[in-house]
């Protein structure tokens, strides 16, 4: 008769060991990339939001030059569109103002308050807001000596 006898092997617990341990590590390291990963992928959308705010402010002030410069001509009537590009910030929380010296962006939360210097040499003044909830594209209008910021285009009175 044959008989088998119990024996004390320990090599096997630890192989158990080092793969709960290996294993551990892999859960670490796949952790530390994908919070690695997801760092990256936020910092390009702030600058991307960053960049195309700047571009957006940019391209108003010019408008508002241009508007300034066709001021200057007489008793002219002048409107542009600027189309706004999107951004993945709440633009609810965004109002665009347009003053004498200046376009500013004024962002209720406050991190992506932003302002264009304008020359501010055109023959009226300026003014208005826009709230950009949901807008696509800002006028530019002088008329009656007063340039400023329009949801929609003028109405023409001819």
């Amino acid at each position: 008769m044959k008989r088998d006898a119990l024996k004390q092997d320990e090599r096997a617990a630890a192989t158990e060991l080092g793969y709960i341990f290996t294993f551990l590590l892999g859960v670490l390291l796949l952790t530390m990339f994908s919070l690695w990963a997801y760092d990256i992928e936020t910092a390009t959308r702030e600058r991307w939001n960053i960049n195309a705010i700047q571009s957006n402010l940019d391209d108003i002030a010019a408008a508002v030059e241009r508007a300034d410069e066709a001021s200057r001509m007489g008793s002219v009537e002048y409107a542009e569109k600027v189309t706004w590009r999107s951004t993945e910030a709440d633009e609810h929380r965004m109002t665009l103002v347009l003053t004498d010296t200046t376009v500013e962006l004024i962002h209720n939360g406050g991190t992506l308050d932003s302002n264009v210097s304008i020359s501010g040499t055109g023959a009226g003044g300026h003014g208005g807001s826009v709230v950009l909830a949901g807008v696509t594209s800002v006028w530019i209008v002088h008329s009656d000596g007063i340039t400023s910021l329009e949801y929609d285009r003028p109405q023409s009175n001819y």
